[in-house]
């Protein structure tokens, strides 16, 4: 059988309050309780979104990326001039080098070379340097050619 305890038996007579919990964001926007508040006489709010369905945040002007680019850096760059590829191709020959023992020779590719000799290269200071020293030739400055 159960022990009974000594003490006399009393209750709590204190209350006891539960309360509900507070409707969440998504519940208070369900038409069916917000016709539920506004017929029960509850004041409701509504706000008017000025952007809504639009996929705008800020209007800004539209500005063309090319001109920016353009404005920013030139549109093309120089070329080896007609003098200097033509002074490359005839101390070339001069000397009997093929484009690739050429570019071997400067530690280049044979398409710069190539490049170079077509005219389509952007000049490079150092690639011009090694091309003067190989072939004994003067290719900057404004005399070109020994």
């Amino acid at each position: 059988m159960p022990l009974r305890s000594s003490r006399p038996i009393s209750q709590d007579w204190e209350p006891v309050v539960v309360r509900k919990s507070k409707p969440k964001a998504q519940e208070l926007r369900d038409p069916k309780v917000v016709n539920q508040a506004l017929r029960s006489g509850v004041e409701v709010q509504t706000v008017k979104k000025t952007d809504a369905g639009l996929n705008k945040k800020v209007v800004a002007p539209v500005v063309n990326a090319r001109k920016l680019d353009e404005a920013a850096e030139p549109s093309t760059f120089d070329r080896v001039s007609t003098e200097v590829k033509q002074a490359i191709q005839k101390a070339r020959l001069a000397k009997k080098l093929s484009q690739a023992e050429l570019a071997k020779q400067i530690n280049e590719k044979a398409s710069v070379v190539q490049e170079y000799e077509s005219g389509k290269a952007v000049p490079n200071q150092n690639v011009l340097a090694k091309l003067e020293k190989v072939l004994g030739v003067k290719l900057r400055g404004k005399i070109v050619n020994k």
